[in-house]
């Protein structure tokens, strides 16, 4: 089952890659500009009549058809990620999320599918599948190159029920503000194509954004994904706190782990209030976001790798 599960884990990557490579194609064909109608020429086969001024065949190739495929790429790499991490729970005989591959295995899953759950029911939003697949081949290799670890038991620390609780709600809301980080920066995509619009030269970032989503579409999403993790979150840290008073018998120390917590609760807090303040424009509360994002990354990987405190066993 180890075995299995570590295969599974090399198709999600390839297939988030794969789609990767896809998504990139349609954006290249939609970036290509559109040619006039073209007119047949007068060559017909042998035995038939050429019909002058018939329009030509359309390319097999297409930006829809391409980005199709991309998120087929997708939905193909997020079950082999499911499975990978349902075999790995039957390796280990526990809940497979005990360590830092684990977790980040768990964190990508749920925000693939849930751009997946996004893109088949509001169209709109499926340019952003080339951010999903970036970001998960990004945080997938980091956790397949630098953080593996075999299937096994846990140190005694983590051999608690609440392990299921927390780590698992601090997987879920980390998964959403995945989502809600990428809508971020793709509405500051947006934001920067539209002002930029008044014939200035364009970079790559005009012409990314301009295939994006709407400005206010963006807002809504980041926020919905932001408003729904911040409660989850908000639950994962009230959780840790009973677990830590059942094992180290105070609820709060102001550990590293503890402290990044807070500190990327107050974050997503102060995103949510900007959001909800006229005066804020949408590009400064999607700044603040994206800090809430670079909080949580530091206490993944700084925190569990660096620092040294009662959370140090995360990171093996």
């Amino acid at each position: 089952m180890n075995q299995l599960s570590d295969s599974l884990f090399a198709v999600s990557l390839l297939g988030y890659l794969l789609a990767l490579v896809v998504f990139g194609v349609a954006e290249t064909l939609r970036r290509t500009p559109a040619r006039r109608p073209q007119v047949a020429v007068a060559v017909a086969a042998p035995g038939t009549v050429a019909r002058p001024g018939a329009p030509a065949a359309s390319p097999w190739l297409t930006a829809s058809r391409a980005s199709a495929g991309g998120a087929v790429a997708v939905a193909v790499a997020t079950v082999a990620q499911a499975a990978c991490l349902v075999t790995r729970a039957v390796a280990a005989g526990r809940v497979p999320w005990g360590n830092m591959y684990e977790f980040i295995v768990a964190v990508t899953l749920v925000g693939a599918a849930t751009w997946l759950v996004l893109a088949a029911r509001h169209p709109a939003v499926r340019p952003l599948g080339l951010y999903v697949a970036s970001c998960a081949v990004i945080l997938l290799g980091a956790a397949g190159l630098h953080l593996y670890t075999p299937a096994g038991p846990l140190v005694p620390a983590l051999q608690s029920a609440w392990l299921a609780v927390h780590v698992s709600a601090a997987a879920v809301a980390t998964g959403l503000f995945l989502v809600g980080f990428l809508a971020a920066v793709a509405l500051l995509l947006r934001s920067r194509h539209e002002r930029r619009s008044g014939g200035r030269s364009a970079d790559v970032r005009d012409t990314l954004g301009a295939r994006l989503p709407t400005e206010p579409l963006l807002r809504r999403l980041s926020f919905r994904m932001h408003s729904v993790g911040f409660v989850i979150w908000t639950f994962a840290v009230m959780a840790g706190a009973v677990w830590a008073e059942a094992s180290w018998g105070r609820y709060w120390g102001w550990d590293p782990k503890e402290t990044w917590a807070f500190i990327s609760w107050v974050a997503y807090a102060a995103y949510l209030h900007a959001h909800a303040t006229p005066s804020v424009r949408a590009p400064v509360a999607a700044w603040i976001a994206v800090v809430g994002w670079l909080t949580m990354m530091f206490n993944l990987f700084a925190v569990n790798l660096v620092f040294s405190g009662l959370h140090s066993y995360a990171g093996t």
